[in-house]
């Protein structure tokens, strides 16, 4: 039996439902975790996501900003969220499907200015890897078959951002962000999956600005959604691809899916 699972920041779920539907229907992952959803969850469109096969959902929003989602074909048979930095800001759920247990993770962005000391919101971007890394290593297993997905907000390699040059003092690709999401990587021992199938020589990104006038034809692009697995599922990957096409749908998010195939 194979398992797909997918990640994909939708900024704003309401607004991109048909998006959703769309890829959902041309792709068939198994399950989808959705990042920035920006719905509170008596809003959250479940019956349209009922009616192609996603019946089994963990949901945790809020009304205009954040909130991740986990939408599945198969049953969840546990789940639960955590908050971390004193704020209950819909960052995080995590559900078990098929005995593996899947966290779906939203970091901050951490503002413009990379300097905790002048900018809140990137001192508390900081400090949300933080928390992360110390509760996955207290609370978590590193031979318990886990995924890890979502919009991590960092592109941690060089080749995961256009220019490594001209990006190493850019939010979301500097040095100490890089080293946090390191620490929060080796938290519980986790595998790369995409990177497990594309050279980590290689371009590969997952986010275009909306300040592009031509995403494309530029291409100064980074990646910074993820999925990574646990060792014990490392043998089970069969697949990994990030969906650039769909950048270019109409009303497209300014992030891409991102999808890895295990047999399990």
């Amino acid at each position: 039996m194979s398992l797909t699972l997918a990640t994909w920041n939708i900024n704003s779920v309401r607004l991109r439902i048909e998006k959703v539907k769309q890829f959902l229907t041309e792709t068939s992952p198994d399950v989808l975790c959705l990042q920035e959803t920006k719905s509170p969850d008596e809003f959250f469109p479940l019956e349209a996501l009922a009616e192609i096969g996603y019946r089994h959902t963990m949901i945790r929003g809020m009304k205009g900003y954040n909130g991740v989602a986990i939408l599945s074909r198969l049953p969840i048979t546990a789940s639960g969220s955590e908050d971390w930095c004193r704020k209950e800001d819909c960052r995080h759920v995590f559900a078990e499907i098929n005995g593996i247990e899947i966290h779906n993770l939203y970091v901050p962005a951490g503002g413009d200015i990379p300097d905790p000391e002048l900018n809140p919101k990137f001192a508390h971007k900081l400090d949300f890897l933080k928390e992360t890394e110390a509760w996955f290593r207290a609370q978590r297993r590193a031979d318990k078959p886990m995924i890890l997905v979502g919009d991590l907000n960092i592109a941690p390699l060089e080749h995961d951002v256009w220019s490594h040059k001209q990006l190493l003092t850019v939010v979301s690709h500097t040095p100490i962000e890089v080293e946090w999401l390191g620490r929060v990587q080796a938290s519980a021992d986790w595998h790369d999956a995409v990177r497990h199938f594309v050279p980590a020589t290689e371009k590969l990104y997952s986010w275009w600005s909306y300040r592009n006038r031509d995403w494309d034809a530029s291409d100064r692009g980074r990646r910074l959604d993820h999925i990574w697995i646990t060792k014990p599922l490392v043998p089970h990957l069969k697949s990994a691809l990030i969906h650039r096409p769909v950048r270019g749908w109409e009303l497209a998010s300014d992030h891409v899916p991102v999808t890895v195939t295990l047999d399990v």
